[in-house]
């Protein structure tokens, strides 16, 4: 695909698989929009820097719905903008014409979902439904997004598969990821929208998220503390 041809935005751009993502199409020709809203689920600082490496500096990246050029690429812009904001949103998709909408905004995190409920509720469904709303009335090429390992964790089948029942979610989080496979499907059916999920599992390496176990673990060690092991390291 020649991508100096597409006009692609993408979400979560300050995240760790966003922010590589954006550095990768804008270096294969891609114009991209990156799109973030910064939330506080981990150090913002590590976000900024991340966007830094993208030509956006943190002065002009914290101000809502302002779009913001880089100084380092000629194809790259970088929006602060919530999914949920369902006058802003529009806006960018009638303004670029997007191509391609890549979908990594969410919130992530297992654990944190049993503590605030609501927030995975408005980001990864009332968020997620309004951009592919967006997507389907600007009819892109193809609608990405991030579905999560997580909807697999009541499977008893090793090695996982795409053709696997994963209807009984055991967490808010994977209940929100199912959810968006819901929907998406739904959109594909009714208005033959192209669409791809991917279920990721743990990924990391540099610049990632400071809140997964390779880094817990090396911070630990580094500290000369414990490792903190939940269910008493019982993965089963």
């Amino acid at each position: 695909m020649n991508l100096e041809m597409k006009k692609i935005l993408v979400t979560g751009a300050a995240g760790f698989i966003g922010f590589h993502l954006c550095e990768m199409l804008v270096k294969q020709g891609a114009f991209v929009l990156g799109l973030d809203n910064i939330n506080a689920y981990y150090d913002i600082n590590l976000k900024y820097s991340r966007l830094r490496q993208l030509g956006i500096e943190e002065e002009r990246a914290s101000v809502y719905n302002q779009e913001v050029e880089s100084t380092l690429y000629d194809c790259f812009r970088f929006v602060k903008m919530d999914l949920q904001n369902r006058e802003e949103l529009p806006k960018l998709f009638d303004k670029h014409q997007f191509t391609h909408v890549i979908n990594l905004a969410a919130q992530a995190g297992v654990r944190y979902s049993i503590e605030n409920p609501s927030i995975y509720i408005d980001s990864n469904i009332v968020g997620f439904s309004n951009i592919i709303e967006c997507a389907k009335m600007h009819s892109i090429e193809h609608f990405i997004y991030a579905s999560s390992s997580s909807v697999y964790w009541l499977t008893e089948n090793i090695p996982f598969s795409t053709s696997q029942n994963v209807d009984s979610p055991v967490s808010l989080y994977a209940a929100t990821k199912k959810s968006n496979e819901l929907i998406a499907h739904t959109y594909s059916h009714l208005f033959q929208m192209k669409t791809t999920g991917l279920r990721f599992f743990t990924v990391y390496g540099p610049w990632g998220r400071p809140d997964m176990a390779m880094f817990l673990f090396t911070n630990a060690i580094v500290k000369d503390e414990e490792i903190k092991v939940f269910n008493n390291g019982n993965l089963d």
